[in-house]
């Protein structure tokens, strides 16, 4: 009997250890991998930054010290402060009304069963399928006839009829995951409608908001086609118009490029880097704890 036992443990003791030492090996390719990939995305990054502070964008290939000199060429030759401001100016409003707009609309689409909100729903899967250039041609054709053309409120029609489809499906689907007891337990406290969405959905979707938010002001920071479709003058350029100055017939002039391209990375940088602590979906827990 005590033999039996003593044995079973003995022959027990190899699966035990082996299975950390799997761990630690999956964990150590794990590492190995992220960090390689980790490595090639931040290469690009820290070429422009690298070309960026080295006269005439070649990096240290001449042993070349690092200066300020593209910075100053950008700022001297070009109006990139104002289109630095058009641009942050049109993602602020396009993210803000993509958020004011699909999030009623998204919980429309997500607590309602009724064949109307679906019809609805079918037709915003099928715009979201659709490429922008699509709609660019007519839009600037009616846009021509109303003096929209070359005007930021214009471009910011355009950004956010792309952007408000993409934002009712991405909050349809997060309020998808929200219970339905908590609007019940508001109604049921006497809130309305309006007043159990905008007291406990909408704190509670935070994230998804922000998610929102944040890809719709990406969306729109970076577009370069539908801008250069509907800008003409110099004062209305955003930021992606604006760099292609420095590109001649014959010649690029890589070194205002990349300090260009380092004010580009900035506002969504530190957009994110402000906002990223809202891509959580703890909170949720946390309220049906205390319903």
């Amino acid at each position: 009997m005590t033999t039996t036992s003593h044995t079973a443990t003995r022959a027990g003791t190899p699966r035990i250890t082996a299975e950390p030492r799997k761990r630690r090996s999956r964990s150590w390719v794990i590492t190995v991998v992220m960090t390689v990939f980790t490595v090639i995305v931040l290469i690009p990054f820290f070429d422009i930054f690298l070309k960026a502070l080295t006269p005439n964008g070649n990096g240290f290939v001449n042993g070349d010290s690092l200066t300020l000199d593209n910075f100053r060429v950008v700022f001297a030759q070009t109006n990139m402060l104002r289109y630095l401001m058009n641009s942050v100016i049109v993602s602020i409003v396009t993210s803000a009304v993509a958020v004011l707009i699909g999030a009623p609309a998204g919980y429309v689409i997500s607590r309602s069963r009724s064949r109307l909100v679906s019809g609805y729903s079918l037709l915003l899967f099928v715009i979201q399928s659709l490429p922008v250039i699509v709609f660019v041609v007519p839009l600037f054709i009616m846009f021509s006839s109303v003096g929209l053309v070359d005007d930021l409120p214009g471009l910011v029609i355009v950004y956010v009829s792309s952007a408000i489809p993409i934002g009712c499906w991405m909050m349809s689907s997060y309020f998808d995951t929200i219970p339905h007891s908590l609007e019940e337990a508001a109604w049921v406290d006497g809130a309305t409608l309006f007043g159990g969405f905008w007291r406990i959905i909408l704190p509670n979707s935070l994230p998804g908001v922000m998610s929102v938010a944040i890809f719709s002001f990406l969306a729109s920071w970076n577009d370069y086609l539908v801008a250069l479709v509907f800008l003409r003058s110099d004062a209305e350029f955003t930021l992606p118009i604006g760099i292609q100055q420095f590109f001649q017939e014959n010649q690029v002039s890589w070194g205002p490029v990349m300090a260009s391209a380092v004010l580009m990375l900035a506002p969504p940088t530190i957009v994110f880097a402000v906002f990223r602590r809202y891509f959580s979906i703890g909170g949720i827990g946390g309220a049906l704890a205390g319903t």
